[in-house]
């Protein structure tokens, strides 16, 4: 005689299949879902696709890694990490490729297409292209350098792309800091947030990379190596002179708009902490560099700044976080939207 209960073989079946989809899962913010090694039966060589292409693009034009990094970002502040800032316009949909923030300036698309290409040679309508733009981000840190970090995968694309978001979302290089925060804070990003991708996040009118690796073009910091000033902001203003006499000369008061210079000058190929160094000498490229000492009145995000140029491991650590927090906005999965043949357009 028997006592307790038994259960039916297939509910047993059911039940440890549901401990193990539950068990692979990673839980975010706003109850989205993305996963551990979710290509793992169906595409098992997208990383190592990635990795490729994103070596190879980079021996062949250093600047490629900062690019790719900034098309991540970029993505995810409109609309979410959905691969719409890779559609072309169609139809009475505009790019947001056209936008202000991106018009000859964001790069990096056919890199983006090649990885596609070859993934669709290998796992036909498997991986997409939202999942390819996070994976490349993350190696495109680590080539340079910097920390690598898991990407959770399972994005799907979007089926249409928001010009106006482009020009709306994505900060300028002359935000205040309080924009800035209120920018972060709508993309459900805080302001350790801020300090930490804030070596991607400040760009626009030209910028062509990372902020700690990279490079601008005149017309996005002419106005601030000209403001007589600027010097007033800083404790420490010995090495901003000669920093601003060096600019000048790449860039005049009129003219040469085109003409670039590195955004950091010391490292300018590697990702790394001088970035913070450079604010905390007033050597910051961009004015919206320099405001996160010189308009942080509560002195709370100058210490954060602090600790990352004292500690570069703690700056990775937080860098690493926050991206995969960013990979997260709004991301579409499940039966949201689709996995794109082509990242330039639509399946249908």
């Amino acid at each position: 005689m028997s006592c307790g209960f038994s259960m039916n073989p297939f509910t047993i079946v059911f039940i440890t299949l549901l401990v193990l989809v539950l068990q692979s899962l990673s839980t975010f913010g706003d109850g989205q879902l993305l996963v551990r090694d979710y290509y793992k039966e169906t595409c098992p060589v997208v990383e190592e696709i990635v990795r490729y292409n994103l070596q190879f693009a980079v021996l062949k034009n250093p600047r490629m890694a900062a690019s790719l990094l900034r098309l991540h970002f970029h993505d995810c502040f409109v609309m979410g990490c959905d691969a719409s800032v890779l559609l072309d316009s169609y139809g009475g949909m505009v790019s947001e490729k056209q936008a202000v923030p991106n018009v000859n300036s964001l790069r990096g698309f056919e890199v983006i297409d090649r990885i596609k290409y070859q993934l669709e040679e290998a796992c036909p309508l498997i991986v997409s292209c939202a999942d390819i733009l996070a994976i490349a981000a993350r190696d495109a840190v680590a080539v340079r350098g910097g920390p690598g970090w898991e990407v959770y995968l399972g994005r799907k694309d979007s089926l249409t792309a928001s010009f106006d978001g482009a020009n709306q979302f994505i900060p300028a290089p002359n935000s205040s800091l309080e924009t800035l925060i209120a920018n972060f804070k709508q993309q459900g990003l805080d302001i350790g947030d801020l300090v930490a991708l804030s070596v991607l996040a400040h760009k626009r009118l030209g910028f062509t990379g990372s902020h700690t690796m990279g490079k601008a073009r005149c017309l996005s910091f002419r106005q601030q190596i000209h403001d007589e000033s600027a010097e007033e902001h800083y404790d420490i203003s010995k090495r901003y002179t000669p920093f601003r006499r060096i600019l000048r000369s790449i860039c005049p008061k009129t003219g040469k708009d085109n003409q670039l210079a590195p955004l950091d000058f010391e490292t300018p190929a590697r990702f790394d902490n001088h970035y913070f160094l450079n604010i905390l000498e007033g050597r910051g490229l961009l004015g919206s560099d320099n405001v996160l000492v010189t308009e942080d009145h509560e002195g709370e995000i100058r210490k954060q700044v602090w600790a990352y140029a004292a500690d570069q491991e703690l700056f990775f650590a937080s860098f690493a976080n926050s991206m995969i927090k960013m990979g997260n906005i709004n991301v579409l999965y499940g039966n949201e939207g689709e996995v794109r043949k082509n990242c330039r357009f639509v399946n249908t």
